[in-house]
This record gives structure tokens, C-alpha cells and sequence, in this order.
């Protein structure tokens, strides 16, 4: 790659982040014919997918200790091979008790590389003193994009197991050629100029660890609207609205994209805006697009809430996960990314649990309540988290 060794180092993140994101999105399209496969009721299904979430946040805390040891760029390579290979699995399987087995072993893949790659980019972030974290997690949300776009385009003409297992040789080529370049950077010192307080990570004592989990906290709240909206947004758009399993997948779809656009602007927006507004501002959008989504009466009001929501949740989770950190290095991330993913955790028990309460709209709610939360805790703890 061209460049100097910062910039090689940026491109090559931002390709992880990006692939990251595209086979995820694989496996989220093809949750419907999933379900179906494993005759999962909706309860079921999201036991099953408890798998990704648990596998992940058991996972976090050790990433954090084996980045330290070996390294966040040798241990992002690691995981993403992991990650390439685990996402054939779902297709094998024809029961929800199967389906989660091996749903844990993604979801530890998956979680294991968030946690690499993410603290590999707090390092970045600090050398260039550029809130610049927003654009990885663009690259990420561009990747869910196109995986999201493409799943729907082959899903009338590639089965679960075609379709997964394109993803792990696409996987394991991308890891491949960007790999090799990973790991032949070192990760970036702090610059001499910059301040004491940014030059390096704090230790965790009570303080830092309470702003730490602060952070984690809005995290939490972030990431269990972006997996609700990638579990269930699909089946809402095809159970209650009555939309195609192509078409269903257009929603993710726009989410997506409103993402990778409100990522993408997101370096400005905190340049222009400081972090605690962009968090206020975020959740409070993002509540009021969930409700529109959750309770439209038609697809084009629904797919109008999902960029809505998108825009709202873009940058709640890479300024919450950059601010950790950066107070705390590895072991930041690990706790915030472990909080974060709480959220998913809870996420898909939850909704499934409720929609078969109630049914999926109502179930869907919970994403606006706990968006409006993150901004309530953004707000309420602005001055010690600016101290």
C-alpha cells in the first residue's frame, strides 16, 4: 500500500472494519431463511441468537489481555480468519439448539476482532489527534451496506450455504492480501506534542474505571438498537408489513447507509459540535426514528425511520468506544465493547421474548427507550467525563 506507515496503517483498519461489517450483514439477511430452516419460533430464534452476543462478550475481556501480549494488529488477523470461517456454519445446522452453538463461536470471532481492531484504531486516533474514529466505523456500516444489498440480491437465487460460504473465501482472501500489511506496522506512539492527559492510557483506578463504564453504558444503549435493527429488522418488514424477503432486506439496507453517512460526516460533526452534544443530539434522533419505524403503516415510512434511526445511533458507539478507550487503552475498549455488546446480548432475547408477548412493533419501542437513555446519560454526566 502507498503511503507513509500511518496512512498504510489507517487504510488497512478501515478494510478490516469494512469486512467486518459485510459478513456480518451476510449472516443478518439470511436470518429469515434461517428461522425457517431450523423451524425457530421467534422466542427461539432469539435464544439462538444469543449465541452471537454471548460468544462475543466472553470473548472481550480476554482480547483485551491478548492484544497487550501479542499485539492488537496480529491479534485483528487472527480473528478475522476465525470470523471467515465461522460464518459457514448457520447453514449446517437444523435446529435452534444447533444454531446457537454455533452462533457462540461467531459471535466470539466476531467479538474478539472488534476489540482488536477498535483499540488498534484508538491508537491511531491518538497518534494523529484527529477525532477520525467515526470513519472507521463508517467503513464498517459501508461494508454492512454492500452485504446487506448484495444477501438481498442473491437471495432468490443462492442458498444460505452458497451465499455464507462466499463469504469466508471473500473473508479470507480480503484477510490475506490487508493482513501482511497489518502486520508489518508497528502500532503508533502518541506524538510528543501531545498533552500529558492524551499521551497515554490511565490506570484503571475508580475513577477512570466509572468514566469507563459511563462510556460503556451509552455503548450498550447504541448497540442494542443496531442489533435489534439488524436481527429483526428484516422479519418486521416481512411479518408486519408484508414486504418480500428482497425487499425486507432493502431495510437494513437503508440503516446501513444512513450509517456509513452520518459516520462519514461524523470527524467534522465532533470537531464542530464536542463530544457530549453529538451524543445528545444522536440518541434523541435516533428515538424518534425508531418510533417511526417501529410503528409505520406502510414500507416507505418504515425504510424512512431506519435512516432516521441510522443517522440518530451513527456516532453514539465509536465516540463511546474511542473515548474508553483513550482513558484506558485495550482494557477500555474491552469494557465499554463488553457493555456495548451487553446490549445485543439482551437485545434479541428480549425482542423475541416481547414479540411473542405482544408483537414486533411494540417489541421494536425498546430501541427508541434505550437511544433516548444514551442521550440522557451523555447529558447527565458531561462534566465528569469532561474532566
Amino acid at each position: 500500500m502507498p503511503g507513509t506507515p500511518l496512512t498504510r496503517l489507517r487504510i488497512a483498519l478501515t478494510v478490516f472494519f469494512a469486512l467486518d461489517g459485510f459478513i456480518f450483514a451476510g449472516w443478518v439477511v439470511r436470518i429469515p431463511a434461517i428461522k425457517e430452516q431450523t423451524g425457530a419460533s421467534a422466542g427461539a430464534l432469539g435464544l439462538a441468537l444469543l449465541g452471537v452476543s454471548a460468544g462475543a462478550v466472553i470473548t472481550m475481556t480476554l482480547t483485551g489481555r491478548l492484544c497487550r501480549r501479542y499485539g492488537t494488529h496480529q491479534v485483528t488477523v487472527v480473528c478475522a480468519v476465525l470470523l471467515s470461517l465461522s460464518i459457514a456454519l448457520p447453514p449446517l445446522t437444523h435446529s435452534p439448539v444447533a444454531l446457537g452453538a454455533v452462533l457462540l463461536l461467531f459471535g466470539a470471532a466476531y467479538g474478539g476482532i472488534n476489540v482488536a481492531f477498535n483499540s488498534a484504531a484508538v491508537d491511531l486516533v491518538r497518534a494523529l489527534q484527529r477525532p477520525i474514529m467515526p470513519s472507521f466505523h463508517a467503513a464498517f456500516s459501508l461494508g454492512g451496506m454492500i452485504g446487506a444489498g448484495l444477501g438481498g440480491l442473491v437471495a432468490g437465487a443462492l442458498s444460505p450455504a452458497q451465499h455464507l460460504l462466499g463469504l469466508t473465501a471473500t473473508g479470507l482472501l480480503v484477510t490475506a492480501f490487508t493482513g501482511r500489511t497489518l502486520l508489518r506496522i508497528q502500532p503508533p506512539a502518541p506524538p510528543e506534542s501531545a498533552p500529558h492527559e492524551q499521551s497515554a492510557p490511565r490506570r484503571l483506578d475508580t475513577r477512570t474505571r466509572g468514566l469507563v463504564i459511563t462510556f460503556g453504558l451509552i455503548a450498550l444503549c447504541t448497540a442494542y438498537g443496531e442489533g435489534a435493527l439488524a436481527d429483526w429488522s428484516a422479519l418486521h418488514l416481512e411479518q408486519d408489513l408484508h414486504a418480500t424477503p428482497g425487499v425486507a432486506a432493502v431495510g437494513y439496507s437503508c440503516f446501513a447507509l444512513a450509517m456509513t453517512i452520518g459516520r462519514l460526516t461524523g470527524t467534522r460533526l465532533l470537531e464542530r459540535l464536542g463530544q457530549t452534544r453529538t451524543l445528545v443530539s444522536g440518541g434523541t434522533t435516533a428515538a424518534v426514528g425508531m418510533l417511526l419505524g417501529a410503528l409505520a403503516p406502510s414500507l416507505w415510512a418504515a425504510f424512512l425511520g431506519f435512516v432516521i434511526t441510522g443517522l440518530g445511533l451513527a456516532n453514539l458507539f465509536p465516540v463511546a468506544v474511542e473515548r474508553a478507550g483513550a482513558l484506558a487503552g485495550p482494557d477500555g475498549v474491552a469494557i465499554a465493547s463488553t457493555l456495548g455488546y451487553g446490549g445485543m446480548l439482551l437485545g434479541p432475547p428480549a425482542i423475541g421474548f416481547m414479540a411473542d408477548w405482544f408483537s414486533l412493533p411494540p417489541a421494536l419501542l425498546s430501541v427508541a427507550t434505550l437511544a433516548a437513555s444514551a442521550a440522557a446519560i451523555a447529558f447527565v454526566t458531561r462534566r465528569a467525563a469532561a474532566g
